[in-house]
């Protein structure tokens, strides 16, 4: 099939694929929704004092606003949870769910 892709297949000396390449941002998207492991960005964020929520939503790229629209509530809300030093595991599920991520990567 010769569907047009972002993604680009590269064989080995052998024939076989031995590699992928694909744009890092589809990367990130899909790495972070397929795996339960958390990015060393993200750890290292946390680290020096960033919510897991902050340091997720900026490794995906994404903004709060976008954010806050997937979770259905205003920014400004959204910016509250990301600064609680505790949120909530109902918070914590939305938020997670609105990012493609799983529970247990935000909530480490």
């Amino acid at each position: 099939m010769n569907t047009p892709t972002d993604i680009q297949t590269i064989k080995g000396a052998d024939g076989n694929p031995a590699f992928v390449v694909m744009p890092y941002d589809l990367f990130l998207r899909e790495y972070a929704r397929r795996n339960d492991l958390i990015p060393n960005e993200v750890v290292s964020a946390t680290v020096d004092g960033t919510s897991p929520m902050k340091a997720w939503r900026e490794h995906l790229r994404l903004t709060q606003a976008e954010v806050a629209a997937h979770m259905g509530i205003t920014q400004a809300a959204y910016a509250q949870m990301e600064a609680a030093s505790r949120p909530r595991k109902t918070t914590l599920a939305r938020a997670a769910e609105a990012m493609g991520i799983s529970v247990e990567q935000l909530d480490f």
